[in-house]
Parts: structure tokens; C-alpha cells; sequence
């Protein structure tokens, strides 16, 4: 891994595969809207589920985790509401999720999911 972006990008690729085995369905990757971006917009079931994901290869700078702000959070929920908006999609029952990755150039991967954030 040279790059921040290549650790996101497998981050979010492992966090993929984990949900599936998990029995989530991926609907989206990586939308974009102006209030910011949804990693993964996935279904459990018949909820919704929007995971942000957080990978890092050290914890200089703190745990994945730590990353993921109450203003972090709020931009995720308003990203949801666009994307439920521009997917035409009414109501229905969401759930947010986080995924923080530990991800350290010699070790094991340690992979955390919290359910409803």
C-alpha cells in the first residue's frame, strides 16, 4: 500500500466482503453528493444500512475510530437523505453503521463494526 488512497480503497473493498459474508447486499459505493460521501450503501434485510468506513495503518494519529466525528456523522446523515432523494426512495428504516480498520504494514488486520452509530 504506497498511498492513503490505496489503504481506503482496500479498506473499503474488505469492509465490502465482510458485510456480504455478513449477508448484506451492496447497493453503492463511494456516492458523492455536496454535503460529502457515503462509502457504502448497503440493504440487511429490508433496512437500509450506510456504513462509513475508517481504515488506518497505525494509530499515530489516533484509531480509525477517532476519525469518524459527530460532524463526520452528521455529513453522512445528510449525504443518506440525498441519496434516498435522488434514488427516489421514501420512507424507510436506516441504519448507520461504522467500520474502523487497523490495517498495519506487518500484522494482523483488526476489523471493527459498530451497529446504529
Amino acid at each position: 500500500m504506497n498511498t492513503a488512497t490505496d489503504l481506503g480503497r482496500r479498506g473499503e473493498d474488505a469492509a465490502c466482503r465482510y458485510l456480504e459474508h455478513q449477508g448484506l447486499s451492496i447497493l453503492a459505493r463511494n456516492w458523492r453528493c455536496d454535503e460529502g460521501e457515503l462509502d457504502v450503501i448497503a440493504t440487511d434485510g429490508t433496512r437500509l444500512v450506510v456504513v462509513e468506513v475508517k481504515c488506518r495503518s497505525g494509530t499515530t494519529r489516533g484509531t480509525p475510530l477517532e476519525a469518524v466525528t459527530p460532524d463526520k456523522l452528521d455529513r453522512v446523515r445528510k449525504s443518506a437523505l440525498r441519496w434516498l432523494s435522488a434514488n427516489r426512495i421514501g420512507r424507510v428504516e436506516i441504519r448507520f453503521d461504522v467500520i474502523s480498520i487497523e490495517w498495519p504494514p506487518v500484522g494482523q488486520v483488526r476489523l471493527h463494526h459498530l451497529r446504529g452509530v
